[in-house]
Order: structure tokens, then sequence, then C-alpha cells
């Protein structure tokens, strides 16, 4: 676990993974990112589900992203990658502001290469911490 992300930070994204209709996998991305960088986290987001996304053998390009900002059921700042074929789930996450920068919290289905993801998120220059459900 990175020394960035606290243990009730990994703890809630833990019990986000529990075992329900799919197998769920999950990353915490340290961005140090503030709220005067909104644009580069919104790229961020884009960037981490289009990781995801081919972690999973899809491809970018066949999603697009569905945002709280969009709909009463989410939160502002929760955001769910789907493809464009059949809104099939590829990705959620949630924006959280800790300690006056945001980690970003995603979680996928456990079939989607777990390393290639770690490494993707750490290619694009971000810490991440990778989280497997039961």
């Amino acid at each position: 676990m990175s020394e960035a992300i606290d243990d009730d930070l990994y703890q809630r994204t833990k019990a986000l993974l529990e075992p329900g209709d799919i197998r769920l996998n999950g990353v915490i991305v340290d961005t140090e990112l503030t709220n005067e960088e909104e644009p580069t986290l919104h790229q961020a987001t884009l960037d981490i589900g289009d990781v995801i996304a081919e972690a999973a053998g899809i491809e970018p390009t066949d999603t697009y992203v569905y945002s709280g900002n969009d709909d009463d059921r989410f939160g502002v700042n929760q955001h769910q990658g789907l493809t464009l074929d059949g809104e099939e789930f590829v990705w959620e996450c949630q924006q959280l502001i800790r300690d006056s920068t945001y980690d970003i919290v995603f979680y996928y289905e456990a079939d989607a290469d777990q390393a290639a993801i770690v490494r993707g998120v750490e290619e694009l220059g971000f810490g991440a911490t990778g989280v497997e459900g039961e």
C-alpha cells in the first residue's frame, strides 16, 4: 500500500468490493491534484478509465463516461465507464478530496488485468494502490 494512501481509505475501498452480483477489484489513485486543477482531474479520470478498459479487453473508443452530474442516482464526482453497444459496466469511480488533494477510487470487474491497471496508472504519473476484492 502506498504511503500516501491511508488505511481508512483502503478499508473503505475494500468494503466497496464486497461480493455482489459481480466480482470486483479496485485501484486507489493518488493524484495530488487540487480543486483548482479540476480540468486536469477530469482528464486523468478519462485516461485512467481508458487504462482500465484496455486491461479488461475493451477498446477505450467503445466506451463513454456517464457522470453523477447527469443523474440524481449518483453523487457529484461519481462517474461510470460504460460500453457504447450495450451500456455494460466497465468501471466506476469516486473522486474524493482528502487533505486538500484528490484521490480517485476506481472499481471494475475482477477479470481485468490488475497488474496492468496499476502499472498503467503509475505510467500516467500517479500513485496507485491496487485493492483486490474477495
